[in-house]
């Protein structure tokens, strides 16, 4: 039997709840049982927008008892240029700074969806974000989407990390993007473990591909076509020991009550990890 201790890291990523508060997604991420949270740059936003200074948002979330498993920045860095590219590597900069000071490694570097150029170019900015992030003593985890002309598959992500060569850069495998893109199950098999930086999960429906960019018709676990038990025993047999993040941004989950959507994540998955564990 292998080891179920996925079953103690699983993070609510905040845009699974994006229609609700900061300070309530915290408390219900608590109360129904989350290890952890994944925090986004609209977070702070929001919270600056609403009168909170950067050091009451911190203490907010410290007071939630949460670990804060990954920190995304304001998206487009990776093709970013110019004034634009200095903009966005000052902006992880106050990023990586707010991570740090919430004993969070990790930082999330998504495709973006500013006019995508070539590899080459994403591979050097990743690389100068990497820099950043070492000043503070953080790793950076870039995502493949399934809708982005450019970063699309894991092999692009791996070919990206490759040639941006930085000691603290690796992978977030998300398992929905993973599915869309015919990378699902046990895909990611030839990646070594120290690549995989971070983890997101949610489903995908069954039927033909939405194409619309933002990719929200993700599911809970166990709702779709995802082949849980592969990912999950190939994440378990690599000894992954970082934190799984929910993320499942949906209008229909949104209209419910966001109390019941987050439970339903964090126990279903933990389901299918025992389940995988046997």
């Amino acid at each position: 039997m292998l080891s179920p201790n996925l079953i103690n890291r699983v993070g609510l990523h905040t845009w699974t709840l994006d229609t609700t508060p900061l300070p309530e997604v915290l408390r219900i991420a608590r109360d129904v049982g989350y290890n952890a949270v994944e925090l986004r740059h609209t977070d702070f936003t929001r919270c600056m927008d609403a009168g909170m200074s950067n050091v009451e948002i911190l203490a907010m979330i410290r007071a939630s008892g949460l670990v804060v498993s990954c920190v995304g920045l304001e998206t487009g860095l990776l093709f970013a240029q110019g004034d634009e590219q200095r903009r966005l590597l000052a902006s992880m900069e106050v990023m990586c700074t707010r991570a740090a000071a919430l004993d969070c490694e990790v930082m999330m570097v998504a495709p973006g969806s500013n006019p995508a150029t070539n590899v080459k170019d994403a591979a050097r900015n990743f690389a100068a974000g990497c820099d950043i992030a070492q000043k503070h003593g953080l790793l950076c985890a870039l995502e493949f989407g399934s809708r982005h002309p450019v970063i699309n598959r894991l092999a692009v992500a791996r070919e990206i990390v490759a040639l941006a060569d930085k000691p603290n850069g690796g992978l977030l495998i998300d398992t929905y993007h993973a599915q869309c893109v015919g990378d699902g199950g046990r895909a990611f098999e030839d990646v070594p473990a120290k690549e995989i930086i971070a983890f997101q999960f949610s489903d995908v429906p069954a039927g033909p591909l939405v194409t619309t960019a933002t990719a929200l018709d993700r599911r809970p676990p166990g709702e779709g076509v995802v082949q849980w038990r592969e990912v999950l025993r190939l994440l378990m047999e690599k000894g992954y020991e970082r934190y799984i993040n929910y993320e499942a941004p949906n209008p229909a989950l949104w209209a419910r009550p966001p109390e019941e959507v987050a439970r339903a994540g964090v126990t279903r998955i933990r389901e299918l990890i025992e389940d995988a564990a046997r």
